[in-house]
C-alpha cells in the first residue's frame, strides 16, 4: 500500500532563498543520478536513458507526488516538511554528511538521531565503555540508540554498519532479519514494545520525528496489527534472552537508568543472569574489540 505525504503549493514569489533552492534543486539531482535502479530494487529496462533514478522513481519511493517533486527540482519556492526531507534522504542513500546538507538548504532542522545528540556526553560515553563486557546503550522514548558500548553493538546485530538514522530498536525489531532472528520471544518482544511506544508517545503527539518513526512502522503488516490493539504498557525490568550469532544463547536482566525525567533518555543495560551467560558476554566483547581493532 503506497501513502502519500502531504504535500505544500507553491508559496507567493519572493519568500525563502533562490540561492539556497537552486543548491538544492542541484543536490537532489545529482544524488538521484548516483542511484542505480538496482539499488532500490527497481528493473533497469531496455530503454532507459535517465542516469540513475527517475525523478516519477523517487517519488514513488519517497511517496510524494511526481509533480511536487519534480518543482523541488526545479527549485520552486514550496516548503519541505520534515518528514519529506527524511523520506528522500533514506531513498537516495544520504550519508550522514549528505543528510545534514540536505537540511541545511532546506533551511529545516533534522529530527533524527542522524543529527548529534548533545545530550550524549563524553563522560556518558566513557561511562559505557567502562561497563564493558556488560552490553549498554543510550535510548530515547522512541527507542532510537543514540550511543552504544562495543558489547552492544554486536550483541543483536552489527550496528556500526547502520546508518544512524536506521539504529532504532522499534524498526531494527520489525524490519531487520538479524536483530528479529537474535530475539528469542520475537512476537511477543514486538508487542509489548509497540505498546510501550504507545504509552510514550501521548507526551510528544504531533512532533516530526515521531510521525517519521510511525510513518515508516506503519509499512510493516506486523507492527500496524500490534499497534491497532491499543495497547500500552509502562517501564519495568525484565528477563531476556537473545540467541547471539557469535557466542549462542544469553540470558540478561534488562534495567532502564533514567537520565532525567521518566519517559526521555535512559541507559539500558543488561547484566547476566548465570555464569554460563557472563562468560559468553567476555567472549562477545573480545570479539567486538577484535572487529573494531581489525583484528580477526
Amino acid at each position: 500500500m503506497t501513502t502519500t505525504v502531504q504535500e505544500s503549493a507553491p508559496r507567493p514569489a519572493g519568500r525563502g532563498s533562490e540561492i539556497r533552492r537552486n543548491e538544492l534543486a542541484a543536490f537532489l539531482r545529482s544524488r538521484r543520478e548516483r542511484i542505480t535502479p538496482e539499488q532500490v530494487g527497481l528493473p533497469r529496462g531496455a530503454r532507459r536513458r535517465t542516469p540513475g533514478l527517475r525523478r516519477e522513481e523517487v517519488a514513488q519511493l519517497s511517496a510524494v507526488g511526481v509533480t511536487w517533486y519534480t518543482w523541488l527540482e526545479q527549485a520552486r519556492d514550496i516548503q519541505v516538511s520534515v518528514q519529506v526531507l527524511d523520506a528522500l534522504a533514506r531513498t537516495l542513500r544520504l550519508d550522514a554528511s549528505e543528510r545534514a546538507h540536505l537540511f541545511q538548504l532546506a533551511g529545516a532542522t533534522d529530527p533524527t538521531p542522524a543529527a548529534t545528540c548533545p545530550s550524549v556526553t563524553p563522560a556518558l560515553r566513557e561511562t559505557l565503555r567502562r561497563l564493558e563486557p556488560l552490553p549498554a546503550c543510550v535510548q530515547n522514548s522512541r527507542y532510537d540508540i543514540l550511543a552504544y558500548n562495543r558489547t552492544y553493538g554486536r550483541l543483536l546485530s552489527d550496528l556500526d554498519a547502520m546508518p544512524p538514522e536506521d539504529r532504532n530498536c522499534m524498526l531494527l525489531v520489525y524490519t531487520d532479519k538479524e536483530w528479529q532472528a537474535a530475539i528469542v520471544h520475537l512476537e511477543q518482544t514486538q508487542r509489548l514494545m509497540a505498546a510501550r511506544l504507545r504509552a510514550s508517545l501521548a507526551g510528544h503527539l504531533g512532533e516530526p520525528a515521531w510521525k517519521i518513526l510511525l510513518k515508516r512502522l506503519e509499512q510493516f503488516p506486523e507492527f500496524r496489527e500490534h499497534w491497532r490493539r491499543y495497547e500500552v504498557v509502562g517501564t519495568r525490568s525484565k528477563v531476556k534472552e537473545f540467541l547471539n550469532p557469535h557466542v549462542g544463547l544469553l540470558t540478561l536482566e534488562h534495567t532502564d537508568l533514567w537520565l532525567g525525567p521518566q519517559l526521555g533518555p535512559r541507559m539500558v543495560t543488561y547484566t547476566p543472569r548465570n555464569e554460563e551467560t557472563r562468560e559468553r558476554l567476555e567472549r562477545l566483547h573480545r570479539i567486538a574489540v577484535g572487529e573494531a581493532d581489525g583484528v580477526d
